[in-house]
């Protein structure tokens, strides 16, 4: 018998209260309305924004949810999601082709409002408009599924500190081309980024798809910029570039050769080590003959924030120089982890036996993650030999659950005896776990622990 649509109503308002998205999105499909209120009155797309659950409100908004609905205080969904600062409920609620839909004067609104946000401060702001005094409590969050934001609490308001990465999204989304030096000052601030920070992100991803002759005469400018992050911003711009083109976001006439030929000349060239190694990180991404020479000319670089980026420049599909495999092996003996982490996974490309025994010593390494990463190589090889199944056993102990996952793919894969043993370390995954978008597909290490009970279920019916 069908829920009553009053039902189904109290219940959507429940699950968006909740936060539980996944409800919610079930709740919509079997007919829930969208545009239903909260008891207070307002609409779910607002109690969805208060609750900064950008999951509920994109299933809102897409099932039919009036964003530009205007309410009793003159704001609507959207403005309360630009007020917000989280650039991942903005784009929830933005809509299909906004510069058609939202009048010139709706669209002014929206970007005065995230700039005054961003001039003036999400604390600042805050402060005025609560007029509490003293020091707002912050934190960082995950904003969407892939962004870092701060978000700061002060006088019973909430925000987060996202409001130049909306900026840039609406001008985006309005058709507004913002000069290249201008967006490069808002990432300016974040001195020491991160891809995952939003706003840094947004500015990143903005400049990676401007392909005029003149945005790229003034990005290639940056390079010589006296201020260390607007260099580190255009190697962003320029791994962001590449990466675009490799998923198919970005059409681009012709092959990445130019990219690549700038930044081996500038990898030549740059002095500062941070900046440096976001260079060759960006250039590990293109192809070039270069390559090679330059790993090796910055393998003993004395940061070693250089020195974690040069194995990505050494080739997996050719057998490496006697060059590269001493460079090597001495990273993998590097006296900082991060160094050794990095180096493991490009020993276990080629697997020579000293590549091996490398691998076998860092799986007692003094660093934990260090031990994880070079058991992942190994499982990850064909060596079935005991030294190998004896080490991947080893790591086990490891507090990350998925590194012990890993080790059962990787002993299932040899089907050791030891599987079902270092199943039960594994302990319980979190519900829903390896489900890909409700697909019914499962996450290849399980179902590699699913094909080895099965192999042995039928082996063992066999014999008796």
């Amino acid at each position: 018998m069908p829920t009553p649509p009053h039902e189904l109503t109290n219940q959507l308002v429940a699950a968006v209260t909740a936060k539980d998205a996944k409800r919610v999105k079930a709740l919509l499909a079997q007919g829930a309305d969208p545009n239903a209120q909260s008891p207070e009155g307002l609409p779910l797309l607002c109690v969805a924004v208060a609750g900064f659950d950008d999951e509920s409100a994109e299933a809102l908004t897409e099932r039919g949810a009036d964003a530009d609905r205007e309410l009793a205080d003159g704001t609507t969904p959207l403005v309360r999601a630009v007020d917000s600062g989280s650039p991942a409920l903005v784009d929830a609620l933005i809509g299909d082709d906004p510069r058609r839909r939202l009048p010139e004067v709706v669209q002014h609104r929206l970007l005065s409002l995230a700039r005054h946000w961003m001039e003036t401060g999400a604390e600042e702001e805050l402060r005025r408009r609560t007029g509490a005094s003293g020091a707002a409590v912050h934190r960082h969050v995950r904003d969407g599924r892939y962004s870092d934001v701060e978000e700061f609490c002060l006088g019973g308001l909430t925000c987060r500190a996202g409001h130049s990465a909306i900026l840039t999204f609406l001008e985006e989304r309005f058709g507004i081309m913002t000069p290249v030096l201008e967006l490069a000052a808002r990432a300016a601030p974040y001195s020491i980024p991160e891809k995952t920070q939003v706003n840094w992100f947004a500015a990143s991803t903005a400049l990676a798809v401007r392909r005029s002759p003149q945005d790229r005469f003034a990005l290639n400018a940056l390079r010589n910029h006296p201020d260390p992050v607007h260099r580190i911003l255009l190697a962003g711009v320029m791994w962001s570039r590449n990466f675009s083109v490799q998923v198919g976001r970005l059409n681009q006439s012709g092959d990445t050769g130019q990219d690549a030929e700038f930044l081996a000349a500038w990898a030549l060239e740059e002095p500062d080590g941070l900046v440096l190694s976001w260079v060759l990180e960006a250039f590990a991404e293109h192809e070039h003959p270069d390559q090679e020479a330059i790993g090796l000319r910055y393998a003993d670089h004395p940061d070693p924030r250089v020195r974690r980026r040069i194995p990505d420049l050494f080739s997996r599909d050719v057998p490496p120089t006697d060059a590269v495999a001493v460079a090597l092996l001495a990273l993998s003996r590097d006296p900082v982890p991060d160094v050794r982490w990095a180096t493991a996974s490009e020993l276990a490309a080629h697997f020579t036996p000293a590549f091996r025994e490398a691998l076998l010593d860092l799986v007692n390494d003094s660093d934990c993650d260090v031990r994880a990463q070079a058991a992942i190589a190994l499982g990850a090889s064909n060596d079935r030999t005991s030294a190998v199944t004896d080490a991947l056993v080893s790591v086990l102990d490891h507090g990350e659950q998925l590194v012990r996952l890993e080790i059962v793919y990787a002993l299932a894969r040899r089907d050791n005896p030891r599987t079902d043993d270092a199943w039960e370390r594994v302990g319980e995954l979190p519900p829903g776990f390896g489900e890909v978008d409700g697909g019914g597909q499962v996450d290849h290490r399980i179902l590699g622990y699913w094909d080895y009970q099965r192999r042995h279920r039928s082996s063992d019916s066999h014999a008796d």
